[in-house]
């Protein structure tokens, strides 16, 4: 199979074709000193043979390679894939998948929440030949994505993070994302014991929902550890915003927050930002350690293998189209990076044993009596919502501890 960039797919033209073609016969250079009647018994043992090798190597396969057709899949980044973040993390599970036989990968970077992305996919259906669309980006769902869909009955559309509804959006589109606020409450464990100030500070692009659950969880773990804590809050206005992103890590530290974290595309700018300031930093999207070893705590990592390798398996297969598609660690759709070095013994011990819960499906992060920033009760005394309940995909509040407004 062959994996090619859109670019260079369109460069070629069509895909190559294999044949595989045996060698000449050699059998009549040598002397016939069988007995009459061996040539056709030996004949009858190398088909046997052959049945045999061809049963063994077909039962070597694993069931991904067993009754599942080609494919050509689309994959769409908002921004760069080397990016230390969310598209790195996109692009990562893409280079896993393209290692399956059977499945052309077509991906495009940089592509805008705007029109262009509607040109995007459009052109990967028309003229790749793509029957299955991942467009990862937030702002890609609605209107873009709904409208191409509706004109592309046949081509299913996987977005991630968007809500589908039953009833709302077509069957043939849907969303998977993954309960990376478990990731994101760890990370907070271990803020809580690491910082000296009890300020810690969110870097975040957008108040949507899912930046939302986790400043929250975050907040809720770190809380855990010291319920004085606080988590300082700010919203750069969008995905990428690189100056932005650097006054607003420099203006936290300013005001003593020692411990930060992330929503952000590309987490980069605030983890060096941090590193140079002496600051520490919970990682975000995919493991940014390489980038201050000295001041990486750990992180919450995305497994977008996961999810891609259910989606694309239904349409191999011709099942249905899953339009809803969540998990959490336990489900391996999320990840914790490693601990740095720094990291003490306690906030190790600490956020294992939580880690260990969550993976047993013991664990709940919010649970009520719980209220937002300005008092007002938004879980009630008694009340827990489940990883899977879908009032946590509506998340509309900072809860009490966080410093910031929506």
């Amino acid at each position: 199979t062959l994996f090619r960039s859109r670019s260079e797919e369109r460069r070629v033209g069509k895909e190559c074709k294999f044949v595989h073609q045996e060698g000449p016969d050699r059998s009549t250079d040598l002397p016939n000193t069988e007995p009459p009647g061996a040539d056709m018994h030996h004949d009858i043992s190398r088909r046997r043979a052959l049945a045999q090798l061809s049963a063994a190597s077909l039962a070597s396969l694993s069931p991904w390679a067993l009754a599942q057709s080609p494919i050509t899949v689309g994959f769409i980044y908002v921004g760069p894939k080397d990016d230390f973040g969310y598209n790195q993390a996109h692009a990562e599970a893409v280079a896993e998948i393209k290692k399956i036989a059977g499945i052309k990968a077509v991906e495009e970077e940089n592509v805008p929440e705007t029109q262009a992305v509607q040109k995007t996919m459009q052109g990967m259906i028309s003229q790749d030949g793509a029957t299955l669309l991942f467009p990862t980006s937030f702002g890609y769902f609605d209107p873009h994505m709904l409208a191409i869909a509706a004109k592309n009955e046949k081509v299913r559309f996987a977005h991630c993070g968007g809500m589908w509804t039953e009833g709302k959006h077509p069957k043939n589109t849907g969303s998977f994302f993954g309960y990376i606020d478990e990731a994101q409450y760890l990370n907070g464990v271990v803020a809580g014991h690491m910082s000296k100030s009890k300020k810690l500070g969110f870097i975040a692009a957008k108040p949507i929902p899912q930046v939302l659950r986790n400043i929250n969880a975050f907040t809720l773990g770190a809380r855990s550890v010291d319920p004085k804590i606080t988590t300082q809050v700010i919203f750069t206005g969008d995905w990428s915003m690189a100056v932005k992103e650097a006054e607003s890590t420099n203006s936290l530290a300013d005001q003593g927050v020692d411990v930060f974290t992330m929503h952000v595309d590309g987490p980069k700018v605030v983890v060096e930002t941090a590193a140079k300031r002496g600051k520490m930093v919970c990682g975000y999207h995919a493991s940014q350690a390489k980038l201050a070893p000295a001041a990486y705590l750990t992180g919450a990592e995305w497994n977008w293998t996961t999810a891609y390798r259910s989606i694309i398996d239904a349409a191999r297969t011709g099942k249905p189209h899953p339009n809803f598609v969540r998990g959490g660690l336990k489900d391996g759709f999320v990840k914790t990076s490693a601990y740095g070095s720094m990291v003490s013994e306690a906030a190790r011990k600490n956020a294992d044993a939580v880690k260990a819960k969550m993976m047993a499906g013991g664990f709940d992060i919010f649970s009520g009596e719980l209220k937002d920033n300005t008092g007002k009760v938004v879980i009630a005394k008694g009340t827990t919502l489940k990883q899977t309940d879908p009032v946590l995909e509506g998340m509309n509040y900072l809860i009490e501890g966080v410093l910031g407004k929506i």
